[in-house]
C-alpha cells in the first residue's frame, strides 16, 4: 500500500543521491502510473506492481546521469522511469507494451521513453517520444 495512491508511495520517487531529500511527486504523473498499473492489472487478470527505477533527481545527481538531460524533467518531479511486473509470475511487462499504452491514452502530451528494459514517462504539456533502443 502507498501513501500517494494504492500502489505509489512517495520515497519510492526520492531522489537517489542520499543528501538533498528531493521527494516532491508530481499529482499527474502518479496519477498516470496508478492507472497504468490498474489497466495492466485487468488486462492480465492479477495483482500488477510497478518498480520505480528512475524518480526525482537533485541538479547535481542529474548531472552525474549518463545521457540525462540538462533540462530533464525528472529534476522537477514529473517524470519517472519505471517497469511494470505481473506479481504471481514476476514476469515483466513488455517496456513496449507498457509506451503504446501511455503513446494511446496521451497521444498529443507528455515524454515517453522507450528503452530496452524500462520505459520512461513525464508529464510535460507537448508531446515528446524517443527510442534508445536504434
Amino acid at each position: 500500500m502507498g501513501d500517494l495512491t494504492k500502489n505509489f508511495s512517495r520515497s519510492e520517487f526520492t531522489c537517489k543521491c542520499g543528501q538533498c531529500n528531493h521527494f516532491a511527486v508530481d499529482f499527474l504523473l502518479v496519477t498516470a502510473l496508478q492507472d497504468a498499473c490498474d489497466h495492466f492489472s485487468a488486462k492480465y487478470n492479477q495483482t500488477v506492481s510497478c518498480k520505480i527505477t528512475g524518480g526525482n533527481r537533485c541538479p547535481e545527481h542529474n548531472a552525474t546521469i549518463p545521457g540525462a538531460a540538462k533540462g530533464s524533467y525528472h529534476q522537477f518531479s514529473c517524470a519517472a522511469d519505471h517497469k511494470f511486473f505481473l506479481v504471481e509470475t514476476g514476469h515483466q511487462i513488455d517496456p513496449d507494451e507498457v509506451a503504446d499504452y501511455y503513446d494511446n491514452k496521451f497521444f498529443d502530451s507528455c515524454g515517453i521513453g522507450r528503452y530496452s528494459n524500462r520505459t520512461h514517462l513525464d508529464t510535460r504539456p507537448n508531446k515528446a517520444r524517443w527510442d534508445t533502443r536504434k
